[in-house]
């Protein structure tokens, strides 16, 4: 089994948009990582996310923009010999990647923001109320740099592509 690099925009983009939950990296003053599970929507070359306005989270992103946000698909078990532990390999899809961190806070930017959001989970329309967008934290970061593999995948031969 083997690891392959993904690089058709259009499949990365499908791994992204089949996951719930993203991973959202970040690193404060004191270069110490801090790692959070994050609700998110991809739009583009953007990922939005949201929260409150206060936390350990909001204050690193203050303090440092730069992000890491990784995204995983699938978790099936897959060996090529049952007996051989070093065979065995989870089948998966990963997505990695890096930008910038940046806050909206237009109000209408805002309500076109949480939109985009339940799009990502949702085929129904919302209107959402003034405090509740008000009051949400709704930040973004452009993809710079995007990286996408494929683990666990049948090895490509001659006999077998």
């Amino acid at each position: 089994m083997r690891t392959y690099q993904i690089e058709n925009r259009d499949q990365i983009d499908a791994i992204i948009r089949s996951c719930k939950t993203c991973f959202l990296g970040l690193s404060d003053s004191n270069n110490q990582p801090y790692v959070i599970p994050m609700n998110f929507s991809l739009d583009g070359d953007y990922i939005y996310l949201h929260s409150g306005q206060f936390g350990r989270k909001w204050q690193i992103m203050k303090e440092n923009p730069k992000a890491c946000i990784t995204f995983c698909a699938g978790d099936d078990l897959a060996y090529q010999d049952e007996d051989i532990a070093c065979s065995w390999r989870v089948k998966s899809k990963s997505v990695i990647t890096e930008g910038l961190i940046e806050f909206i806070d237009d109000y209408d930017e805002k309500i076109k923001a949480l939109h985009v959001f339940m799009k990502q989970y949702s085929n129904r329309e919302f209107s959402f109320s003034e405090p509740a967008v008000r009051n949400v934290g709704i930040y973004r970061m452009k993809i710079d740099v995007i990286v996408a593999k494929h683990f666990g995948a049948k090895a490509i031969t001659p006999w077998n592509s």
